[in-house]
């Protein structure tokens, strides 16, 4: 699944109650993608950066390479387009 690809950093920002991150890491795992999540349920300085770094405050918040995405809705879009795989997985020869 996705052998001999470069992998993007991707982080996702959510809690753990949360029904919509869990979609969010669900379809991440389901896709093979490997990601951070950054809790931010108990810890509000990691909220803080959340918020700074995607101008919201709601959950989940979904970064590729730093870039923010938006949420659970726009990571299925993402993913339902074909465009997920694209941004995520590249030829090794393509990353820097």
């Amino acid at each position: 699944m996705n052998a001999g690809k470069a992998h993007a950093d991707v982080v996702v920002y959510g809690t753990r109650l949360c029904g919509y991150c869990r979609r969010a890491r669900d379809l991440l795992v389901s896709r093979g993608i490997e990601f951070e999540e950054r809790a931010v349920d108990s810890d509000l300085e990691k909220r803080r950066e959340m918020e700074s770094l995607s101008g919201r405050r709601t959950v989940p918040q979904i970064f590729i390479d730093g870039r923010p995405i938006g949420g659970y809705d726009a990571l299925r879009a993402l993913d339902t387009s074909g465009r997920l795989d694209c941004l995520v997985f590249r030829d090794a020869a393509d990353r820097p």
